[in-house]
């Protein structure tokens, strides 16, 4: 069944060699109880060592059912461990930390035995060695005689062929001793027990077969055996450690230093604290930064004038000349002047702009309102221009000076009247949002002040400083007169504006437009998107458009080189201006785009230069990016900070896996011992390693999710004084993605951090591991 052929194992030891098996040959029969005897140091141990697969031998052959081991790899040793051997040993080596039970079924799980199964014979070999009664106790309630019970049970679970004692009652009393040789009696009638012994005395009275041992030979044998030759009929079964026993392995040795372990994982976690911190720190201020962003977009929107500036290329160096010729050359102003021709199709091509890129769209058109006020009874010319200029009505400077026309604020149509626009920016303080087109409101600062000059313009007497009831503004009602009431024609192409106010203020077929509110920013943190004075829907301008385009005016604008009003000749631009300002055209003075964040407002920028690709320069339509340069500066910046604030924190990260290795080096150190009992039992270098590294997984999983409960607790003092400070709410948002990304990198980097220490602990020597106190 066994057989030793011409075994050699020498130990090298500087110059001298110690010969521990020096030419042994012996065969053994399938059951006998064999004792050998010898002193220290005969070589008996280190055949027994042999036998086992713990020492491999450096010559000769061990024959194992008629299979020769010479060619055995390390994973067909720890199989043959694992199937075919069970090891008793002199101080039990019983795993502390691991239940009786547990103990006993290593082996099972090690042969990847089903857990009912594995349950079972874990029972009947407790009842069978006489523990029956203590299958639930751990290894520290049981006394000397029943841990050595446990390492029988343990030995004989799986059933091997060849059970191998190392001095089993050496650690023993007399009674307990005559005990366990009186098992290990009964258990050589079913395999071959061979025993390595001292006491002669329970050799002869157990042993069927006594061998004496001197000097690494065999010196006597009492019962001498030849092996027959046979035909191989030895099966190698590969063991295997699933990573969720070496989890249970790694969780219960981890129980027993609670207090090392959650020093260690709070150590490790704080790296992930910084980081968690940080990451939501940065979430919380990037929110409140697009928040700003969007405001701040909104008062810098990208602009599409009907003249436009555009971009060129630096002077050039002027040279001297000595030509006797004049060259006719533009100035630089003008090679930057742009006319952009705002028509149907590209007015088309702005309406299909995707929404999500921009909601906000107004349309500023240069046409002048014949507005009147009616203050204290007495009617006045009124425009919701914030300057003090003089009306528009009056004479056609304003006009030409200006392509923002009737002045005021304008908000978008597009979105249910601007509603939803201005619900999103401000709060009303007095009156109501407006209903329709008809209806503007009256832009305050937050400390409800307006432009004076806006409230002069509407009629109002006022001086700096004072103060106005509410209800006196809100309800203010304004005339808006067709051009055919209000101006009239004096001579064949002169129009002049009715002089009578009165009668055109109360005219029936004027247009109604009232104050219906006051409106302020919402918050502190918030930018006034439109200017203070009076804001108003880009549908009213539309509207006195489809009310004048036709009018006389108009139309006689159109047919004449001069000046309508004035009688002076003007050129074609000049024209074109004063038919805008009369009203008689539906094209936009600017068009003005809201982007809704700076990353979309360059999806904007992509979008109007897609328009322009292949086109001649003169058919292009260039616009102006006046939040570009803030968008350049301000883009990157959080991002930027938040990587060298991780980068900082992250270096707690390496201190933390620096320190994982340590304590796992720590870890291989003090189970040295178990390290050497799973290799006994058959357990391969990666089965070693994945015990190790399954530590450093439940340590790096309970680092990061200690250190993101933290970081997440941490965010409530936080917000709290942040607001105090700054007037910002819950700045602070630890994000779930970002939480569970650090988990993982808490995980992974502690895992790497131990590796190299599992690794070497799957490298220990068994047998050396074995004798480790």
């Amino acid at each position: 069944m066994l057989e030793l052929k011409h075994i050699k194992k020498y130990y090298h030891v500087g110059d001298s060699v110690t010969k521990a098996l020096d030419d042994v040959s012996i065969a053994f029969r399938k059951q006998e109880f064999v004792a050998i005897l010898g002193p220290s140091g005969s070589g008996k141990t280190t055949m027994l060592n042999g036998i086992g697969g713990l020492d491999i031998y450096d010559s000769g052959d061990l024959i194992i059912n008629g299979k020769s081991t010479k060619d055995f790899t390390e994973a067909d040793w720890d199989a043959y461990r694992n199937n075919s051997v069970g090891f008793i040993f002199q101080s039990y080596n019983i795993i502390g930390h691991l239940s009786i039970l547990d103990n006993v079924e290593m082996g099972m799980t090690l042969s990847g035995v089903g857990n009912e199964e594995k349950h079972q014979k874990a029972k009947e070999a407790l009842e069978r060695v006489g523990l029956g009664p203590h299958i639930n106790k751990r290894p520290n309630q049981l006394s000397g005689g029943q841990l050595q019970r446990v390492a029988i049970a343990r030995a004989i679970a799986n059933d091997p062929e060849i059970l191998l004692c190392d001095e089993p009652t050496g650690a023993l009393d007399t009674e307990t001793s005559e005990e366990i040789m009186q098992l290990i009696k009964e258990l050589s009638a079913e395999r071959l027990v061979i025993m390595v012994t001292h006491n002669p005395t329970l050799a002869k009275e157990y042993a069927d077969r006594i061998i004496n041992f001197a000097d690494g030979k065999i010196l006597n044998d009492s019962n001498p055996y030849v092996e027959d030759a046979s035909q191989d009929n030895f099966e190698l079964k590969k063991t295997k450690m699933t990573f969720w026993t070496a989890l249970k392995l790694s969780f219960t040795n981890l129980k027993t230093k609670k207090a090392r372990t959650a020093l260690t994982a709070f150590a490790s976690s704080i790296g992930i604290i910084s980081i968690a911190i940080v990451l939501a720190l940065s979430s919380g201020f990037q929110k409140q930064i697009d928040k700003t962003q969007s405001n701040t977009l909104a008062q810098f929107p990208v602009t599409i004038s009907q003249v436009a500036s555009k971009q060129t290329k630096p002077t050039e160096t002027v040279k001297n000349s000595n030509s006797k010729k004049v060259t006719a050359k533009l100035s630089q102003q003008e090679k930057m002047t742009h006319t952009n021709k705002l028509n149907q199709n590209y007015l088309n091509y702005i309406k299909n702009l995707d929404p999500e890129l921009s909601k906000d769209i107004t349309y500023n058109y240069s046409t002048g309102m014949n507005m009147l006020s009616k203050v204290d009874g007495k009617v006045k010319t009124a425009q919701f221009s914030n300057t003090n200029s003089s009306n528009a009505a009056s004479g056609m400077s304003a006009a030409m000076a200006s392509s923002t026309g009737i002045g005021g604020s304008v908000y978008p149509s597009s979105d249910h009247d601007g509603i939803n626009f201005l619900k999103k920016h401000y709060k009303v303080i007095a009156g109501t949002t407006p209903k329709s087109e008809n209806d503007v409101i009256l832009i305050v600062d937050r400390d409800n002040s307006t432009n004076i000059n806006a409230l002069k313009n509407l009629g109002l007497d006022v001086k700096d400083g004072q103060k106005l009831d509410f209800n006196k503004l809100v309800g203010q009602e304004f005339k808006i007169v067709a051009n055919n009431d209000y101006y009239k024609k004096v001579s064949d192409n002169l129009y002049a504006p009715n002089s009578d106010m009165t009668q055109l203020y109360n005219n029936a077929d004027n247009k109604t437009v009232k104050i219906a509110g006051i409106m302020k920013v919402k918050s502190k943190s918030s930018e006034n998107i439109l200017a203070s004075g009076i804001a108003y829907s880009d549908k009213l301008t539309q509207d006195i458009i489809k009310t004048n385009e036709n009018s006389d005016i108009v139309k006689a604008q159109k047919a004449s080189d001069s000046n309508v009003l004035t009688g002076a000749n003007v050129d074609s631009a000049t024209k074109q201006t004063l038919v805008s300002y009369l009203g008689g055209s539906k094209t936009p003075s600017s068009i003005m785009i809201y982007p809704s964040t700076f990353k979309n407002k360059d999806k904007v920028l992509k979008y109007l230069d897609k328009y322009n690709k292949n086109k001649k320069s003169a058919d292009k339509v260039v616009y102006t990016d006046l939040a570009g340069q803030v968008s350049d500066l301000t883009g990157g910046l959080m991002d930027a900070i938040t990587y060298v604030l991780v980068a900082f924190a992250g270096i707690s990260l390496v201190t933390s896996m620096i320190m994982i290795a340590i304590i796992t080096y720590t870890s291989v150190l003090e189970r040295t011992k178990e390290i050497g009992i799973l290799k006994a039992l058959g357990a391969r270098k990666k089965d070693i390693t994945r015990v190790f590294d399954a530590e450093t997984t439940i340590l790096g999983v309970s680092s990061g999710l200690l250190g993101v409960i933290i970081a997440w607790l941490a965010t409530f003092p936080i917000n709290l004084i942040l607001q105090n400070m700054t007037d910002l709410k819950n700045v602070a948002q630890l994000n779930p993605v970002h939480a569970m990304i650090l988990i993982i990198i808490s995980t992974v980097l502690t895992v790497i951090g131990g590796h190299i220490p599992a690794r070497m602990a799957a490298k220990k020597d068994a047998a050396t591991a074995l004798r480790s106190e």
